[in-house]
């Protein structure tokens, strides 16, 4: 369909539209019945390799809530281990990793990633876009910094001491192990661009951590490198959370769209990104209180919104698990009467 249609791509854009368009990271998963119902015996990085499931799981929150946009089921690490690396995702850990990366002789061990191996991404493409109609659909992966902090710790961690020790300490191997991150990120992301979705999503969980400096010196070039390589003239988002004084910076990366956690109001963000169109950022644990709560605060966003040029309306960060879904329902019924 033509994407006059699809009110993200024309958020993003800038144009003037009758609402802002909505819907919410990690809006396919836990806080729905029929997804852990669908995934009770079934592991993560399973689900993600098998094209009727994720076309499933990815349509779950479109055909529930009524969302503007559907963003594709799958992981951050998913390339990681279709370029051969040996990992998985924990039940109430997250990802976890066998060997972590910490000299250049493992990162010499990373193989590039060879577009076939993520076929199953391009079929899942497929059978969603037969599905879709005015409903964009969203490609994502994983920013190298976050993907490197994985790799490097070797699993989640509260402060990313040996990320950063390796990053001071050994820049050279710091800045080869990006690379190598950044040509399986633009990889993956070109697979999902080519299969026919309509925007992508670079996350940058993680690079909160880092001062401006650290940024522009460390992950700048990176995430740039993945962004100004993807081939293909859709709307390119990039999010991260805790990245208020990196806002800035991270505009500078490539991406037509700056996602906002929380913690900045979105008229500020707009004087720290002019030009740029936002996406975020209602708090998510706001969606636990009464509703009169939950619909002064989404007012007071979409409010906060007008300043850009351009507003997705979106969460600051996921859905939480024990989120009701119908409050999400009643919050897009909201966004689209607003």
């Amino acid at each position: 369909m033509d994407d006059t249609t699809k009110l993200l791509l024309r958020a993003a854009r800038g144009e003037a539209l009758p609402h802002a368009p909505v819907w919410f990271m990690r809006q396919a998963g836990r806080s729905l019945p029929e997804y852990r119902e669908l995934r009770a015996d079934i592991g993560m990085l399973e689900s993600c390799r098998r094209p009727d499931l994720v076309c499933e799981i990815t349509l779950q929150p479109v055909r529930r809530h009524g969302v503007d946009a559907a963003i594709l089921f799958s992981d951050i690490v998913v390339p990681l281990q279709a370029a051969g690396i040996d990992l998985d995702i924990v039940a109430g850990t997250g990802p976890v990793v066998a060997t972590p990366v910490r000299t250049m002789a493992d990162v010499e061990e990373i193989r590039e990633l060879d577009p076939a191996a993520v076929g199953f991404v391009a079929e899942a493409i497929r059978l969603l876009l037969a599905e879709l109609d005015r409903t964009a659909l969203i490609g994502f992966a994983g920013a190298p910094f976050t993907l490197a902090s994985y790799l490097v710790e070797g699993g989640p961690s509260r402060h990313h001491a040996k990320t950063k020790a390796l990053m001071y300490g050994a820049p050279d191997v710091w800045h080869t192990l990006c690379a190598a991150l950044a040509d399986i990120t633009r990889t993956f992301l070109q697979v999902q661009v080519d299969a026919g979705v309509d925007a992508i999503q670079l996350f940058d969980s993680w690079a909160g951590a880092l001062s401006e400096a650290d940024y522009r010196r460390y992950v700048l070039p990176h995430s740039r490198a993945v962004l100004g390589g993807i081939v293909g003239k859709i709307p390119k988002i990039h999010f991260g959370v805790g990245t208020a004084e990196l806002l800035p910076a991270m505009s500078e990366a490539g991406a037509d769209v700056v996602g906002v956690d929380w913690r900045t109001p979105l008229d500020v963000a707009a004087g720290r990104v002019p030009g740029k169109a936002l996406q975020g950022n209602l708090d998510p644990c706001v969606l636990l209180a009464p509703w009169e709560v939950v619909e002064q605060e989404a007012r007071r966003v979409l409010a906060e919104g007008t300043k850009a040029p351009g507003h997705i309306f979106n969460l600051g960060h996921g859905v939480l698990p024990e989120t009701d879904p119908d409050i999400l329902t009643r919050l897009v019924d909201l966004i689209h009467s607003t």
